[in-house]
């Protein structure tokens, strides 16, 4: 169904043109757009001609017109003014509003099989038969990406993401909640995962500035088939769960970077419990002071380098050296020793992993 304001837009358009007077209405005639005041009281005439088996009608000076979208009557259309082409005038918004219904129509049954795609609604063979019917290309390299807004709803967000692609008539834009709102975008042969993290960087930029939103994007990987575009989507949504837990601090996952995150968030609760638990005996890496953890994290950063840590933290390097060895003797584990040191950041991740799996659970 095309909106009041598009149809409002377009009987103005013609009339600016023609100067031929012209209103718009459903078959029980409601008025939907108008350039006329005074038009309620011809719905008996609109029901009545609904009812007709006559296309368009002289009734009560005003020609009447019908609007069919796939053999089914849709609107009616009425039509004056002085000029002696007024038929034609009324023809004319006719065919636009028909090929208006026609375009919207496509349109809307892109988003449908677009969202069917993305959340595996679709048998294979639907798949390749609608997209042939859409006039959609099923062999080309497409990727997901996952726009999720701060609000719910945030039309400023989406309809800037519109405009952003809008040149692009081959990329859809969606949504299939009330948070996300879902890129499925083209990309030639030659374009990299680099290209698309500068895609992903133009759409926070953008969205920061135009519409002030403050949005996180996901991105899946590059996929070759259509068939394979809900695993691409699948892969964003998980980069964007795994990124508000590990790495909460960037604006742009992708999957490909997620490392042990990934890993780490397919664990079941209970293992990660028990690992926990046969580390630490029972104690939590995260209880730490403030000023150890800060310690951890900076050696982590400088890949367990003292000297360059120590310079970091501005302390002598005998104090780093100090933490160390307190720690070594609360945990047992020495993160000068690799293998220790990888213990105790997986450890660190799983908490982080728990607490946020805990946090959902309230």
């Amino acid at each position: 169904m095309i909106s009041n304001q598009i149809l409002q837009d377009t009987v103005t358009g013609i009339k600016s043109i023609t100067r031929v007077e012209l209103c718009v209405m459903d078959t029980e005639g409601k008025i939907l757009a108008t350039t006329m005041r005074g038009m309620e009281e011809y719905e008996d005439e609109v029901v009545k001609f609904s009812e007709s088996a006559a296309d368009s009608q002289v009734i009560r000076g005003f020609q009447f017109f019908k609007v069919y979208d796939e053999n089914e009557l849709e609107y009616v259309i009425l039509a004056k003014g002085d000029a002696e082409d007024v038929y034609m005038i009324g023809k004319m918004a006719t065919f636009q509003i028909q090929n208006l219904l026609v375009a919207y129509k496509e349109r809307f049954d892109k988003d449908n099989f677009i969202k069917n795609l993305l959340l595996d609604n679709l048998l294979l063979v639907d798949i390749y038969n609608r997209a042939k019917k859409l006039h959609i290309e099923t062999d080309v390299k497409r990727i997901v990406f996952i726009i999720e807004t701060k609000t719910e709803k945030d039309t400023n967000a989406l309809e800037t993401v519109r405009t952003l692609f809008s040149s692009k008539t081959k990329d859809f834009i969606t949504a299939v909640d009330e948070k996300n709102i879902i890129l499925v975008k083209e990309i030639k042969p030659s374009e990299t995962y680099e290209d698309m993290r500068k895609t992903a960087k133009v759409i926070v930029d953008m969205l920061n500035t135009e519409a002030m939103s403050s949005v996180n994007v996901a991105y899946g990987t590059i996929v070759n088939e259509i068939k394979e575009v809900s695993r691409s989507y699948k892969e964003a949504k998980l980069a964007l769960d795994v990124g508000k837990i590990f790495y909460s601090d960037r604006k742009i996952i992708a999957y490909s970077n997620l490392g042990i995150g990934r890993l780490i968030y397919q664990l079941p609760l209970p293992l990660c419990k028990m690992f926990i638990k046969e580390i630490f005996d029972g104690k939590s890496p995260d209880e730490f002071d403030e000023e150890t953890l800060t310690t951890i994290n900076k050696f982590f950063e400088n890949s367990l380098n003292v000297s360059e840590t120590s310079r970091q933290l501005y302390i002598h390097r005998n104090t780093l050296v100090y933490r160390l060895d307190k720690l070594q003797k609360s945990t047992g584990l020495d993160l000068r020793v690799f293998e220790d040191a990888i213990t105790f950041k997986i450890a660190l991740m799983v908490v982080k992993y728990m607490k946020y799996m805990e946090s959902l659970e309230y």
